[in-house]
């Protein structure tokens, strides 16, 4: 494209509107604004509201003890004033901090007084901090209202906001108004309809609410536990050492490459809320580009090759696990199918040189989720049983070994701790097994609706993919070919897993006869849910459809209307997903900080830590927050600290047959020393805490505590930086090759 010069007025002009944008997301910035309720807006089970919006609690409600709190926060470290208008008759009600579960601060209610401001401080961030009014019983207690005031700021947000946009208008200067950017105009087409279908599939979470679907709280604790794992020194990071009330929970188990971006944005202080959308908004990206790319490597029609990206990117069953079900795992694996589709194409048919899109297929899926990598080393296995005779015949089992080789390799990272800590310690998976799996099967009525967050069991293809179907069955079956090329056969096989796949999801498949087979029986247990055949199923059927329509003789005059209709009825999906006016941010004017707050520090959403992947006998009963001692007599504790996965305690005993547990999981790769620097042995205790035998010599004594991962770890971490070194290295060279 041909880059025109750029007048100074424009130039001007441009800089004007930049700086005027800026100032304008600075008069936006909430996050020094305080959070205010009022008494009603409170979280409360007893006592009446009044016409000023009063809580009023008498003593007629028989009642002492907790009667008022706010939702629980995730907060940034920091110093904050919490402050109470109230009307108090007694003395004895007080204002009281908890963070997880455990009463960290408490202030008196003054009855001779109005209001009151109290100021803390919080060391590190607080995951579940709540605030809650104490009542005595005793006298009438109105809570007018309630505010709670950062020093600082809640959050970075529209500081993150700012730096994005002026990074992207450096982008816009350099690359159009200074001509550094060489792009053809159907390029440039091409790729703001990608980011444009991108912001489309984002626009439900643009208002500050934060859907919560039945996943979304441990991916926001992921999140978090990742961000600790990080200021803790740990890269990769295995342990969450703020998770279980601060007992440290694994981390290695559920894949979390992509969380880094989300971790390192909670690190800048950017709010939990906004950094769980960016990870969101970048799935969306990621799947417009990868459809992008895997279709055009397959067809050279810009018309089919962009119904892909707007089919994909809003394909319903992504927007069931984003909005509905909150799977951020699985919405990041579907990133990758198109690649895996069309690797798998080339490997077996196709371009031998792109073999890599097999590669960036499993790796990806590897690092989102590990059933949608079982699906594709499933899927991987079953095509090249198909085509094994070609295979060998052609010798494509070198591009297929490559792949595998270095996928192997470029993940051994993940793999190694995945594996050691799977089969090498006592870890709780009998959550894992708990859905009965035909009790999960779909009705296929549903295959041809849109959208619906109302009903958590909705899942469909929608009509668009169901109009691929349509395009599929006319020139795959309808139509009569003269010459078969290997991509028909290809693509007839894509239309047949396509459908056995869908079957599987539903009823009339009969697994509830198959599960009386063991092996078919774990499973299925495992899988847990059949819809989770309708991602690869999608994508199947959106190579056929989009393929077809390029290549359909048939199709050929109606190929425009077709592309319309298509895109017409995918865009249904946006429409459909409904907003609720109790979750708009601006209600009213007092509500215009609180409800962005609310949303943004994930109040009643919060952070939940499954009992898959705990140690086994770490229910939430058995978790405590200080040390346990086998007899308080004769065994004292002076002191304990912990930071991140360092712990320290200092006790006296009189006694050698006594024990203290620290309240650590005792997960395998921590070692312990004591003053002198020799290593002590431990051994798991109750509630799978870290358990010490003390010496009973009456002297003080120091416990050191600390997580190293094993050094079979930081050998695959080495491998698998080597091996992304060398392709980084043999991609230059080609590159420079083709250059010469």
């Amino acid at each position: 494209m041909q880059t025109k010069e750029i007048s100074l007025k424009t130039q001007i002009l441009y800089i004007v509107v930049v700086c005027l944008v800026t100032l304008l997301l600075w008069f936006h910035n909430e996050g020094n604004k305080p959070l205010v309720y009022t008494g009603a807006n409170l979280h409360h089970s007893v006592g009446l509201v009044d016409s000023e919006s009063n809580l009023v609690v008498r003593e007629a409600v028989a009642m002492n003890g907790s009667v008022a709190s706010t939702p629980k926060y995730i907060i940034n470290r920091g110093t904050y004033t919490a402050s109470l208008d109230y009307v108090a008759e007694e003395e004895g009600s007080v204002l009281e901090l908890w963070e997880q579960g455990r009463k960290i601060a408490a202030w008196p209610i003054d009855h001779t007084q109005t209001r009151m401001d109290e100021e803390f401080t919080l060391s590190k961030d607080a995951k579940q901090l709540q605030l809650q009014v104490n009542y005595s019983g005793k006298g009438a207690l109105t809570i007018m209202q309630f505010s709670l005031l950062p020093h600082t700021m809640f959050y970075s947000d529209t500081y993150f906001f700012i730096v994005l946009f002026l990074a992207g208008s450096l982008f816009v200067w350099l690359g159009f108004i200074k001509g550094r950017l060489k792009l053809s105009q159907e390029r440039l087409v091409d790729y703001s309809i990608i980011l444009g279908v991108a912001l489309l599939a984002m626009s439900p979470m643009m208002q500050t609410y934060l859907y919560n679907g039945d996943d979304l709280c441990y991916h926001l604790a992921r999140l978090e536990g990742l961000k600790d794992g990080i200021l803790d020194g740990q890269i990769p990071v295995n342990i969450q050492p703020e998770g279980l009330q601060g007992n440290g929970y694994m981390n290695a188990m559920y894949p979390y490459l992509f969380l880094y971006v989300g971790a390192f944005l909670r690190i800048c202080r950017v709010s939990i809320g906004l950094s769980y959308k960016v990870l969101v908004f970048l799935a969306n990206l990621g799947s417009a580009v990868c459809a992008y790319v895997a279709m055009k490597s397959m067809c050279k029609s810009r018309r089919s090759v962009m119904l892909a990206v707007v089919l994909y990117t809003l394909m319903p069953y992504r927007f069931t696990n984003i909005f509905s079900r909150g799977d951020l795992g699985e919405t990041l694996a579907l990133i990758f199918w198109p690649f895996v589709i069309a690797g798998l194409y080339h490997v077996i048919m196709g371009e031998r040189k792109y073999w890599y899109f097999l590669v960036i297929g499993f790796s990806g899926a590897l690092q989102s989720h590990i059933l949608s990598v079982a699906f594709v080393a499933a899927i991987c296995v079953v095509t090249a049983l198909v085509y094994c005779v070609r295979i060998l015949k052609e010798k494509r089992y070198i591009e297929i070994g490559k792949a595998a080789g270095i996928s192997l390799l470029l993940n051994l990272w993940y793999l190694a701790p995945f594996l050691y800590y799977y089969f090498g310690d006592n870890l709780s998976t009998g959550a894992l097994r708990w859905s009965g799996y035909f009790e999960q099967s779909i009705n296929p009525s549903n295959f041809t609706q849109s959208i619906s967050l109302y009903n958590k069991q909705y899942f469909s293809l929608g009509l668009a993919l169901l109009g691929c179907v349509g395009i599929g069955v006319i020139w795959l079956l309808c139509e009569k070919k003269e010459h078969k090329e290997s991509l028909d056969g290809y693509l007839m096989y894509l239309f047949v897993l396509g459908f056995l796949l869908m079957y599987m999801t539903t009823g009339y498949f009969p697994n509830k006869a198959f599960l009386g087979n063991d092996l078919f029986h774990n499973v299925a247990t495992m899988i847990q849910f059949p819809w989770r055949f309708i991602g690869p199923a999608s994508t199947c059927f959106l190579f056929v459809g989009a393929l077809g329509l390029a290549r359909s003789g048939v199709l050929k005059p109606y190929r425009n209307i077709i592309f319309a209709m298509l895109v017409s009825l995918n865009l249904l999906v946006i429409i459909s997903v409904p907003t609720d006016n109790n979750h708009m941010p601006y209600t009213n004017a007092e509500a215009i900080v609180s409800k962005g707050h609310e949303s943004k520090l994930g109040a009643n959403i919060g952070l939940f830590y499954p009992h898959e992947w705990r140690l086994d006998g770490a229910g939430d009963e058995k978790l405590v927050s200080s040390v346990i001692t086998s007899d308080i007599e004769s065994v004292t504790i002076h002191d304990y600290q912990k930071k991140g996965t360092k712990a320290v305690t200092v006790y006296t005993a009189t006694a050698d047959n006594c024990y203290i547990e620290l309240p650590i999981q005792s997960y395998k790769g921590y070692r312990a020393y004591d003053e002198n620097g020799k290593k002590l042995t431990f051994e798991r205790g109750m509630g799978a805490r870290l358990r010490f035998w003390v010496k009973g010599d009456g002297l003080e004594h120091t416990i050191h505590v600390r997580y190293g991962p094993h050094p079979l770890f930081i050998m695959a971490n080495l491998v698998s930086v080597l091996t992304l070194a060398g392709l980084v290295w043999q991609w230059r060279k080609t590159k420079r090759n083709a250059e010469d």
